[in-house]
């Protein structure tokens, strides 16, 4: 098993938050500035628009086809995120 990458090594890289809401975001991760995270070429997508998809199923998609990107910039809050991890790293089988 590899080691997880540092703080420094997610900047730059396509990532997946977690959001405590019914949220999931999708982006490559430019910066962090105070309690905000911003993300590039994001997709900010609200799980009750699929109802029959779920927050691991939306993932693993993007993993397996790449992420649909719907907004230029994002800024996350901190406070909302549950996880953080790239998405190379998300298990599709």
């Amino acid at each position: 098993m590899s080691e997880p990458p540092t703080w420094n090594e997610l900047l730059g890289q396509e990532v997946v938050l977690d959001l405590a809401s019914q949220f999931v975001c999708l982006g490559r991760l430019a910066q962090q500035q105070g309690d905000y995270l911003l993300l590039a070429e994001a997709d900010v997508h609200d799980l009750r628009d699929t109802p029959t998809t779920s927050r691991e199923q939306y993932v693993v998609a993007a993993r397996l086809h790449g992420i649909n990107a719907t907004r230029r910039y994002v800024w996350v809050a901190l406070r909302e995120v549950v996880a953080i991890s790239r998405l190379v790293d998300v298990m599709a089988e």
